[in-house]
């Protein structure tokens, strides 16, 4: 790629100077083949605690039944449907940042597709553990899948929300897993390379035999764009079919055909808000600030204040509809919500998920570290107290007064999901020790284009003006990894 392919006036997507294609090997690699540090370390003892209260929690699950948890026969759902949503939710940003962001050439992705990708795998699998530990029996879990036997096949009944569950989380995992893993061979045979004895053996099984010759990479970009292409409607579905567990039935609250666009807005407004969460530490713990840059950072905050705007429209939208509706129930439903004995949740909702996060607007606030991490928290609280809210107090007070009942939580309620977000990070952080959280081979593709040395290069063979110059050392301003005091020389 030339060094004018890109016009100066773009901002870089790698930071530094003198970067080579051997030091962003050596740069993203080195969590993987050095030791782990003391960060690393704490980090991974705390999740591995919450990790081993979770087994715990879920073992007792199934030893005494859901009857541990604080559900009664008012409010069958609660905390369990709760997780599940939430972190069906989370996973949504990997698919949106490797699948529709690679069909739309957005050469931003590159730095934060791998880590995202792995924390849709990651979440999929927490929310999976919801379906099974809502079972009770994690045994009848075999017949949520069509079984074949001697007169056919035995079908499952495709009328039960369970079952839109269950296959559209399967083909999710299963999509994505293998969109992550295929995105992963050129840079696991550069580990293999770089390795030696039973690490390179390992590395060697996992590469799949990857010779880096040109048919070989042919293929991957043909069957990384098919598997795009395959993800993309994925993005929309998985998470439709999640809210249409609630939209077909004609509970309160619940029986409206907004919830699958407002439900995909918030997966990927909760998403983004994960993958800031954990990119803001990994790249200052692990040395990345180079290649996950202030730019990354910005371009998700639009993202996050989008889905988020969009998502306090479909929350004024559903006030509408019930106020428009004249059904009696509708109205007292979301009237309950918030002034009712959970009131404390909907506001809660409100302010983390519509209120404070339009701060985001002011250029500041986006381009702010702590502020940001701080922010990408308190969304993920929000949205929790959304799927909260929307699931317990539509259910705690609905057609019949004499069936009234509150939802409290037990011990075993919050070891769940406490355990849950431990079992995340454990894997997370696991991911981090053995395998590269950046793609490396995708991230060397902008070394020639979209680095901050080849733009700086233009700058001082003088191939642009005075006004294109000064706009670009003004945007410069915004990185934490950028010495503007050099660009005054130039």
């Amino acid at each position: 790629m030339s060094s004018h392919s890109e016009s100066i006036i773009r901002e870089p997507l790698i930071t530094g100077n003198n970067i080579t294609y051997a030091q962003i090997s050596n740069d993203i690699l080195a969590p993987v083949e050095r030791m782990p540090g003391k960060a690393w370390w704490i980090g991974f003892s705390v999740a591995s605690l919450g990790a081993t209260l979770w087994l715990f929690a879920v073992s007792y699950t199934f030893w005494y039944g859901v009857g541990a948890w604080g559900l009664n026969k008012t409010v069958g759902w609660a905390w369990d449907i709760t997780g599940f949503v939430w972190w069906v939710g989370i996973g949504h940003a990997g698919t949106l940042i490797s699948a529709i962001l690679l069909l739309f050439r957005q050469k931003w992705r590159n730095s934060i597709n791998r880590s995202a990708e792995a924390m849709t795998i990651f979440a999929v699998i927490c929310a999976a553990s919801y379906i099974v530990a809502h079972m009770g029996r994690p045994w009848m879990a075999v017949y949520s899948l069509p079984l074949p036997n001697q007169y056919g096949s035995l079908w499952v009944n495709f009328n039960s929300p369970l079952i839109w569950d269950v296959f559209a989380i399967s083909t999710y995992f299963s999509v994505s897993l293998v969109f992550w893993y295929t995105g992963l061979l050129p840079d696991i045979a550069l580990i293999r390379d770089r390795a030696e004895g039973l690490r390179r053996k390992i590395y060697s099984v996992m590469s799949f035999g990857w010779t880096g010759s040109v048919k070989t990479w042919q293929r991957f970009e043909t069957v990384s764009l098919i598997l795009a292409g395959i993800s993309t409607p994925l993005v929309l579905s998985v998470h439709s079919i999640v809210s249409t567990d609630f939209a077909t039935s004609l509970e309160p609250g619940w029986h409206t055909t907004i919830f699958p666009p407002y439900f995909v807005a918030g997966a990927i407004f909760s998403g983004f808000a994960m993958v800031q969460t954990l990119l803001l530490i990994a790249r200052k713990v692990l040395g990345l600030e180079n290649y996950i840059t202030m730019f990354h950072i910005e371009a998700m905050n639009k993202i996050i204040i989008l889905t988020g705007s969009i998502v306090m429209v479909a929350y004024c939208t559903e006030f509408f509809i019930a106020y428009y509706s004249n059904v009696e129930y509708e109205q007292y439903a979301f009237i309950n919500r918030y002034f009712g004995p959970y009131w404390w949740a909907s506001w809660s909702m409100f302010c983390c998920n519509c209120v404070i996060p339009q701060v985001l607007w002011f250029k500041a606030v986006r381009r702010s570290i702590k502020a940001t991490w701080v922010l990408s928290i308190i969304i993920n609280i929000g949205m929790w107290f959304e799927r909260f809210v929307i699931i317990v107090t539509s259910l705690h007070r609905d057609y019949i007064p004499s069936s009234w009942a509150m939802f409290y939580p037990t011990w075993i309620d919050l070891s769940v999901f406490v355990g849950s977000i431990g079992v995340f990070f454990t894997l997370f952080l696991l991911f981090l020790r053995v395998l590269p959280s950046i793609a490396i081979a995708e991230v060397k593709l902008l070394l020639k284009g979209s680095s901050e040395q080849e733009k700086k290069k233009i700058l001082e063979h003088g191939h642009v003006d005075s006004t294109q110059a000064e706009f670009y050392k003004d945007a410069l301003r915004k990185f934490d990894s950028v010495e503007i005091a050099e660009y005054e020389k130039v």
